[in-house]
């Protein structure tokens, strides 16, 4: 049994520096070494799939050598890391992939195209209707950087540049995170901490929907100064950010507090924040100019043109509604897959096929449907500590559980797959399209394999709790600081539902030892948690394989891109730390009451 120490060195500080030095190593590699490549084009950051590696090798060293894990657990719990990537993430992105390949290759992106300029021209606008509302719902429906791929390739193909598309998807996928995949960050946290659901999600949504009102004048700004535009062709489309976030915050907060909605608040915010808006600048408002990307900008297509001009469809409804077939298909299958009694039902399909064996001396057993591998020298053989746990708590199970038929990424194929048959693919297309989604997807998927590993590692050894008890200090700022442990969780593991469940339990602990309400802290996990959505690496190699074409281009992207979205997520967790702190202090009515058992 491998009893996690906090503290191997006797010095907290020194303990803390050592837990840090692998995520240390792999953020310096992702974004400040200087290196030239073949054509001496220098660089800061080396290729995405060196800098995890620097990572992985620096956090064996420490594991092993400073914590003392042993070499056999710590490569299974690496490996539980990789297996669980590939189910949880991969098969998602490679899914959906597939299928916007598929829309490309008919032909019918181009209408897709066309039926969202035709809501706007401006630029700034599509911006908010792709990246926040559409981001929103697919978010909602199946989480896990679906979002950002689908959107992100959303705008690559209507114009945006690759570096652009990718940083605008991860500053918007923050304020839905806390919902995504049918609550499923919720369920979770409500399992750890062992408080009711219903509140810990109200409390959620009086917390995020004051992130879901900045969130589209945020996107506007970072967009139009990256286009080199002005402050005052920011505020010019308030109109349009008010109603999309308004919108969407208003139905976050109702939806949040509802037994029957609160885990679908973003699908039914998404689509309520969609039909607003759209129905806003069709019927109601217009910004007086239009606004361009810098390649659209000439003699012919001035900025100042009127952005009131009807547009002009050259496609009928039937064919439009025809070409948007697949994705509503894909939010579909998405939602099906989401379901609770749906997964039930297919993890249950082969259930009268049983097994029973091992597989590298450790247990593999189950169902056709639900087999699983308990992970030798690692299941049930890594006890958390207090106080990061409760001194009675399990030893962590490691059980590798390939629910191939339920996992959301199954749900995304089918979508692909049907949509195929849809579109009228011919075999050749079929071909094709297989063929670019595996090739685009060859980095990605060694990269996103990598960070897993590295997150599971540092669950697994301690280390990432090392860091978590350092926030544990701040006495009567605890609220605030509570927001930058899950930050932080989710920096280290990708997923707003693996911080909730590594630091949901702590949440609560610290809470009671400082005489502050735990549903509050509890919730400010997952609150906070959203913003570092935008930094964890696979999240960003999400978006790279969605934007990128060029294979040089994306596995030098990584780096860029997390420079460039690092201040926004330490500045989204103090918003959220602030909000904390004043429902914590000031504004106590904001903080539910739970239900008397």
């Amino acid at each position: 049994m491998y009893h996690q120490n906090y503290n191997p060195t006797g010095s907290a500080f020194l303990s803390t520096v050592l837990a840090a030095v692998p995520i240390l190593v792999l953020l310096y590699f992702i974004a400040l070494h200087p290196h030239r490549d073949k054509q001496g084009v220098k660089h800061l950051g080396v290729a995405a799939p060196y800098a995890a590696f620097y990572g992985v090798i620096a956090a064996f060293i420490i594991v092993c050598i400073i914590f003392s894990m042993p070499v056999v657990s710590a490569v299974s719990a690496f490996v539980l890391g990789v297996l669980s990537g590939f189910l949880g993430i991969i098969w998602i992105i490679l899914g959906a992939m597939f299928l916007y390949t598929m829309t490309v290759i008919t032909g019918k992106f181009e209408i897709v195209k066309e039926s969202i300029i035709n809501i706007s021209h401006d630029r700034r606008l599509q911006v908010l209707l792709i990246a926040f509302s559409f981001g929103a719902i697919i978010e909602g429906t199946s989480g896990f950087g679906t979002p950002v791929a689908i959107a992100g390739a959303v705008m690559v193909g209507l114009g945006f540049p690759p570096f652009q598309s990718a940083v605008l998807n991860l500053l918007a996928n923050t304020a839905p995170v806390a919902y995504g995949a049918i609550g499923t960050p919720i369920v979770v946290l409500a399992q750890v901490s062992g408080l009711d659901q219903l509140t810990l999600s109200t409390m959620v949504g009086h917390q995020l929907p004051w992130v879901s009102l900045l969130v589209p004048f945020w996107l506007i700004a970072v967009f139009v100064k990256m286009e080199g535009g002005t402050w005052k062709e920011i505020f010019e489309v308030w109109p349009a950010a008010l109603v999309s976030g308004a919108s969407f915050a208003l139905m976050q907060y109702f939806a949040s507090g509802t037994a029957e909605f609160h885990l679908m608040t973003d699908v039914v915010a998404g689509v309520f924040s969609v039909i607003c808006t759209a129905l806003f600048l069709r019927f109601v408002w217009h910004p007086k100019t239009r606004f361009l990307l810098k390649s659209e900008r000439g003699a012919t297509q001035a900025m100042t043109r009127d952005a009131s001009a009807p547009p002009k469809n050259r496609y009928t409804v039937v064919e439009t509604m025809y070409a948007w077939l697949p994705w509503a298909i894909l939010i579909a299958a998405c939602a099906l897959w989401g379901s609770p009694d749906w997964k039930k039902a297919l993890n249950g399909l082969f259930a009268s096929v049983k097994f029973d064996t091992t597989f590298l001396g450790s247990r593999f057993n189950g169902t056709l449907s639900l087999p699983g591998w308990d992970l030798p020298a690692l299941h049930n053989l890594v006890q958390r500590m207090p106080p990061v746990a409760p001194p009675n708590a399990k030893p962590e199970a490691a059980r590798f559980v390939i629910n191939w038929l339920s996992a959301s990424g199954t749900g995304v194929f089918v979508a692909a797959i049907v949509s195929g048959f849809v579109l009228r693919l011919s075999a050749a297309q079929w071909k094709e399209a297989t063929t670019r989604t595996l090739h685009r997807m060859k980095t990605p998927v060694l990269v996103i394999g990598q960070v897993l590993g590295l997150g599971f590692l540092t669950r697994y050894s301690g280390t990432d709790a090392v860091l978590g008890l350092a926030f544990t200090s701040a006495g009567v700022m605890y609220p605030f600081f509570a927001a930058y442990l899950g930050w932080l969780g989710v920096f280290l593991t990708g997923s707003d539902t693996a911080s909730n469940a590594l630091f949901g339990s702590l949440q609560r602990i610290t809470a009671q030892q400082l005489n502050l309400n735990p549903i509050l802290t509890v919730a400010t996990n997952s609150t906070g948690g959203v913003m570092g959505k935008m930094i964890d690496a696979q999240s960003i190699m999400v978006a790279c394989a969605a934007c990128y074409d060029d294979p040089k281009e994306r596995a030098h992207a990584l780096g860029p891109i997390f420079r460039r979205v690092w201040w926004h997520s330490v500045a989204g967790a103090a918003v959220i730390g602030l909000i904390a702190l004043l429902q914590a202090y000031v504004f106590t009515g904001a903080i539910p009451i739970p239900p008397i058992k």
